[in-house]
């Protein structure tokens, strides 16, 4: 691919902490930062405030914030944009979560306020709170699921940027697919974890 050379060359530049390099290098992937930002958002009440283009903005305003990572490849970076997407979204969502009542906000009867987004909120908090349990017990797993399911990262991409078999990488992501399978069911089983 021979768009591929100038990408490792500016992925190298960033992570030598040169912020020209990430000015350039966010055009060249801006086209999968936005079906990434829109696979996040294909879950979300239509009516969210966060829309794709403002989602890979914010982003990109956090890439450009952080100490940045060595960069291995193209999916090394986008696995970090989609973790900062993730966090986005989950900040989003606790802050819905925590406000009573908005000034301004359209009245809406009980029953119709409950439908409004907030179980989607709920479950974002609720993959991320299990998320952070399961790294504190299993980091690899962690992360495997967090570069699959967030980052859309195949299990040969989360294999090249973790340096493991391809067969480790699918072992890992089934096992940690279960117990997160396990944790989610057992949260919305009990009504204290809401």
């Amino acid at each position: 691919m021979p768009q591929e050379q100038p990408i490792t060359v500016l992925l190298q530049e960033v992570a030598a902490g040169d912020k020209r390099a990430l000015d350039s290098l966010v055009p060249l992937l801006y086209p999968e930062l936005k079906r990434l930002a829109r696979a996040y958002m294909r879950g979300e009440n239509p009516a969210h405030t966060l829309q794709p283009t403002a989602l890979v903005n914010e982003a990109y305003a956090r890439l450009v914030k952080q100490d940045h990572p060595d960069y291995q490849s193209r999916a090394h970076f986008m696995g970090v944009a989609a973790q900062i997407m993730r966090q986005i979204l989950i900040d989003h969502a606790r802050t819905r979560k925590a406000e009573k009542r908005g000034g301004g906000v359209v009245d809406l009867s009980l029953e119709e306020a409950a439908e409004v987004g907030v179980q989607r909120s709920v479950t974002i908090i609720a993959i991320d709170d299990a998320l952070a349990e399961l790294e504190r017990t299993d980091k690899i797993k962690a992360q495997l699921i967090e570069m699959r399911f967030f980052g859309g990262m195949t299990a040969e991409e989360s294999a090249e940027v973790l340096k493991m078999p391809v067969a480790e990488v699918r072992r890992h992501l089934r096992v940690g697919q279960a117990w997160l399978q396990r944790e989610l069911d057992r949260t919305t089983d009990d009504p204290k974890k809401h």
